[in-house]
């Protein structure tokens, strides 16, 4: 079943922000811990570490792309096991 990623909230009043790079592509294989993406809001820089074992099926978001709405989708892992092809089709649905 794919794992959906979404927009993390950097404080408690966060509503939006920018995902200025992606520090992994589409293939890659990333494990808890990992950083894989940079976000930026008007106080902060902060890194997204991914929370799941599995391999990039999807970058939802571009790099560069501002004004992204916190939970929304910004990426899809593909499970250990599972086709990150089929991952990346069937992602977006509920997390």
């Amino acid at each position: 079943m794919p794992i959906n990623i979404t927009m993390p909230a950097l404080s408690p009043t966060m509503e939006e922000g920018n995902l200025s790079k992606w520090l992994v592509k589409e293939g890659d294989k990333v494990s808890p811990g990992d950083v894989i993406a940079e976000i930026e809001t008007d106080k902060a820089t902060m890194e997204v570490e991914a929370v799941d074992e599995g391999t990039v099926a999807k970058l939802v978001v571009p790099a560069g792309t501002e004004g992204v709405k916190v939970n929304a989708l910004i990426a899809v892992l593909a499970a250990e096991g599972e086709d990150a092809g089929a991952a990346a089709k069937s992602g977006g649905g509920a997390a």
